[in-house]
């Protein structure tokens, strides 16, 4: 079974790149080669900050559409993860 993944990568200068997988160690390697998305080329070296599995791309995708709006503040709550 194939797993799905939404990953947000923060990049050298601060900002978060948010995309869909089925490999993540291999993407996040092509980001930081300047292989990734053209957002991403001239903002290396990247750092995997965050990753959400799925058991499908409609999911996944769909989640990646999510993140993709939310606001700054948001992401970086999303990242820190859920407050104790």
């Amino acid at each position: 079974m194939t797993v799905h993944w939404v990953y947000v990568i923060e990049c050298d200068d601060g900002s978060f790149y948010t995309g869909y997988t089925t490999d993540v160690e291999r993407r996040v390697r092509e980001h930081d080669r300047g292989e990734g998305a053209k957002y991403t080329r001239g903002r290396t070296p990247v750092e995997l900050v965050h990753t959400e599995a799925f058991e499908t791309k409609s999911a996944a995708m769909s989640r990646e559409y999510e993140i993709k709006q939310l606001s700054r503040p948001r992401k970086e709550r999303l990242i820190e993860g859920p407050s104790e």
